[in-house]
């Protein structure tokens, strides 16, 4: 078989069945029906600056992620529902051009200590998530181009994510439990949105790094002081989407992440500078989170190493902030990643971009990034005689429409040169539609 077509049809193993497909008209006709009854309450910039404080000194970007529970909840159940409608195709490359349609449901239920007769400096965190439909994950690139209808597993899944935090008066937290990783970073500055917003690449949306998965079982300490924000995590190596974390606890090993972010102000705008550590004691690669044909087979002679080692540098800065619209602006933001190889199944990557609001509508959101992701020497040449393989990069840019409070429409253009080699450069269009409750 053609190893090319072999890469997507293992990435497409797992997902719906053709008969799924006849929905297709009825989910698309629901995205147009949600935006058709959205178009005469379009929210404008004043709206926007009535919304936010009345306190023009209010930082303009969120406090950094400490735990999954962006603040401690203020009521004693405190919920939230994201669910996102997208629809894409390749139209350029490879590829075949066809629409797909796809959903991710994510609700968010955070419970004060109190409600249930316990201290209130302790929280619980419970975010159940369902994803259904198809997307063009795989069929260009490596890399999902569709964060949320890769995770937490390809097809339709269902999983659950349920983690408790303790909070002292200094600010130092403490959260045990399952993570989703992604409510981590959708609350990064410039750059979050977890693929409900912003970015819908994962190299972005979750930057990859093969040793910190998407869905982790531990404990997540943090520490913010005046001067930096300081993490440490020890978590389960493999990836923990649709399990307990329970049934094979830390069988491949003990990971860990060590982090320091420095708030930095330049010319008076906000940044974050991060330098992140991680690793872990696992002596095979992460094959959970490749598809098949990307794993060697035994005594290919990589990932049978023990122990593996990553660093990160990351940038956050604000380029410009909008005192009439508190929370609002625009910055740049970057990454460099390095590991030691085997059996990390990356050794490189990298990307840069540009992220905001546009100061005449800031209830809307746009980005462009570059990115470029290296799979390490040792599984390259592991590979060599199945399949021909190279860097992947690309480029994503996107634009979202606020429509109204609850409502928002993105449409997004990625080029990708894929890291299969015999494949060209592919081009993906793609619209998502989010609604908040």
């Amino acid at each position: 078989m053609n190893p090319v077509r072999l890469v997507g049809e293992n990435m497409r193993a797992a997902r719906q069945n053709s008969q799924r497909r006849k929905c297709l008209p009825g989910a698309l006709g629901l995205m147009l029906f949600l935006l058709a009854s959205s178009m005469p309450s379009l929210a404008s910039a004043q709206e926007i600056a009535d919304q936010a404080p009345a306190d023009p000194t209010q930082p303009a970007l969120p406090s950094l992620p400490t735990s999954p529970q962006a603040t401690p909840p203020e009521t004693p159940v405190k919920t939230r529902v994201l669910f996102s409608q997208f629809a894409d195709a390749p139209v350029s490359g490879d590829a075949d051009e066809t629409l797909r349609y796809g959903g991710k449901l994510d609700a968010y239920f955070d419970i004060r200590g109190g409600a249930l007769g316990i201290d209130d400096s302790i929280s619980i965190h419970i975010h159940p998530e369902f994803k259904y439909g198809e997307s063009a994950n795989g069929r260009v690139g490596l890399i999902p181009t569709n964060t949320l209808l890769f995770y937490p597993d390809d097809g339709e899944s269902f999983d659950l994510n349920v983690n408790v935090t303790k909070r002292w008066q200094s600010g130092t937290s403490l959260t045990v439990g399952k993570v989703n990783v992604l409510d981590l970073a959708a609350q990064l500055p410039v750059v979050g949105g977890g693929g409900h917003e912003g970015f819908m690449n994962l190299a972005m949306a979750l930057p990859p790094s093969a040793i910190i998965p998407e869905s982790i079982t531990g404990a997540l300490l943090s520490v913010p002081t005046k001067g930096a924000l300081y993490r440490l995590w020890v978590f389960d190596p493999d990836i923990q989407s649709e399990r307990t974390g329970f049934e094979t606890a830390f069988r491949s090993g003990v990971a860990f992440l060590g982090s320091v972010t420095v708030p930095v102000r330049i010319g008076g705008r906000q940044g974050y500078y991060a330098l992140k550590l991680a690793g872990s004691t696992r002596s095979e690669i992460a094959a959970e989170s490749l598809p098949p044909v990307l794993v060697p087979a035994p005594g290919a002679g990589f990932g049978t190493s023990r122990g593996e080692f990553s660093a990160v540098l990351a940038a956050y800065q604000f380029i410009e902030q909008y005192a009439e619209a508190p929370g609002k602006g625009w910055g740049i933001f970057g990454q460099v990643f390095v590991s030691n190889g085997d059996p990390t199944f990356l050794d490189r990557s990298g990307f840069i971009g540009i992220s905001g609001n546009p100061r005449a509508r800031p209830q809307d959101r746009f980005g462009v990034s570059w990115f470029r992701y290296s799979l390490a020497d040792g599984l390259i040449g592991a590979l060599a005689t199945r399949l021909a393989l190279e860097d992947e990069q690309g480029v994503e840019a996107f634009y979202t429409l606020g429509l109204n409070r609850n409502l928002r429409l993105t449409f997004d253009l990625q080029v990708v040169d894929s890291a299969v080699s015999a494949r060209s450069t592919g081009v993906i269009t793609a619209m998502r539609l989010t609604a908040s409750f």
